[in-house]
């Protein structure tokens, strides 16, 4: 890995290696691009939690089908069951008057 010399290290360097104009042309660039540098991973955090967002909201509306498709399932087998247990009954009740003496 190399050493890079921060933003005023390098501004030092270039006011000893070429004089004043430099020092503030590397300032001014280094702010830059700091700013630059900054600016970017700001949006680029903004973005990701907007992507995470839509992602959110995408699992949200799965999940929300999922369990309509559940509840529809379920109350289809319960009518199932419903219908079942009143023929049960019904044919039982059939059974039963059918032997009793008269």
């Amino acid at each position: 890995m190399t050493d890079r010399p921060g933003l005023l290290e390098g501004v030092a360097q270039a006011f000893r290696d070429h004089g004043l104009t430099a020092a503030l042309t590397a300032l001014i660039g280094g702010s830059l691009a700091l700013a630059a540098a900054v600016t970017r991973k700001a949006f680029t955090n903004e973005a990701l939690l907007d992507r995470l967002d839509r992602e959110l909201a995408q699992e949200r509306e799965r999940v929300e089908r999922q369990r309509a498709e559940d509840r529809k399932a379920d109350a289809d087998r319960l009518d199932r069951i419903e219908t079942d247990i009143r023929a049960m009954r019904d044919m039982l009740f059939e059974a039963f008057q059918r032997t009793r003496p008269e």
